[in-house]
């Protein structure tokens, strides 16, 4: 890769979307804790203003897109904007794409838009080899689940940005893009010992989540059931997407995670107010993930 992505990252909603001061400054922070990757999502808008101001507030640190919606920029769109990043910032930018799920794409855009996510992911990484600065295999992950997916990350990116995974689905997807690509699992986490209180942060956050066929289809590869998706999720399923407890609970899993084969772990912290940036679990957790 032109771009290595190792050790631990964070994932974070609010440094997308919250406010670009303070993401910035909290970025240069999680730069100097240790944290060598920062993910943030897309669900449309300006994403790579976005990805332009924590590149600005870094110097060494990858931002990583997880993921880049491909319904919602073109791929002509995608490959400009990586090369203007990565001339103006170094090559600190890892674009991961993603077909996201038919549910929302098809209540933002004509019912029916969505279809076909393998040829769509195809044609859209064929767009990207043939911009006038292609965004190369190098520089893109896939956020793959299904085995057709992974092989199209194997074969045509630099690896996987797996999300809502266990450590058992980090290594199916291991075993799917191969010994030599990269897997860079997302991890969510509560810091909260209380299990009651812990299970109703992780329900809140997994609520959407639910309602995705991709995501169910790929928690059943498991051997999760109907039984355990129903009324917000069983506790054997939250625990086993959502670790909750005390640092050196989450750092287990981590562990786990690298162990299962993960090259690298993006933690998503999760707290009662998704909206707010949560700097101190943060700070508390990079001494035992880092």
């Amino acid at each position: 890769m032109t771009i290595r992505v190792g050790g631990t990252g964070i994932w974070s909603g609010q440094l997308r979307r919250g406010d670009a001061g303070e993401a910035a400054a909290l970025a240069a922070e999680l730069e100097g804790l240790g944290y060598s990757t920062l993910w943030i999502p897309d669900a449309g808008g300006d994403l790579f203003t976005a990805i332009g101001n924590l590149l600005g507030a870094t110097t060494t640190a990858t931002i990583a897109s997880g993921i880049l919606n491909v319904w919602m920029h073109t791929p002509e769109q995608a490959a400009s904007e990586h090369a203007r990043l990565v001339a103006e910032y170094g090559p600190r930018f890892l674009c991961g794409l993603g077909v996201s799920h038919r549910p929302f794409i098809d209540s933002v855009n004509e019912p029916g838009t969505y279809k076909k996510p393998i040829e769509t992911m195809s044609v859209y990484l064929d767009g990207l080899d043939a911009a006038p600065i292609p965004l190369v295999v190098e520089d893109r992950v896939i956020a793959a689940l299904g085995p057709k997916m992974l092989h199209l990350a194997r074969t045509r990116t630099a690896g996987t940005h797996p999300y809502l995974v266990t450590p058992e689905l980090t290594n199916a997807a291991r075993v799917g893009v191969g010994p030599d690509a990269l897997v860079a699992s997302e991890q969510g986490a509560v810091l909260e010992t209380d299990a009651t209180k812990a299970r109703e942060i992780a329900r809140l956050h997994l609520k959407t989540y639910l309602g995705f066929p991709n995501y169910l289809n790929n928690w059943k590869r498991q051997g999760f059931t109907d039984d355990d998706i129903a009324d917000g999720g069983s506790d054997r399923l939250v625990d086993a997407l959502v670790v909750w407890g005390d640092e050196a609970t989450i750092a287990a899993r981590v562990q786990e995670q690298r162990d299962a084969g993960a090259d690298h772990v993006c933690i998503q912290v999760l707290t009662k107010d998704p909206r707010a940036f949560p700097a101190e679990q943060w700070r508390t957790l990079a001494p035992a993930v880092i």
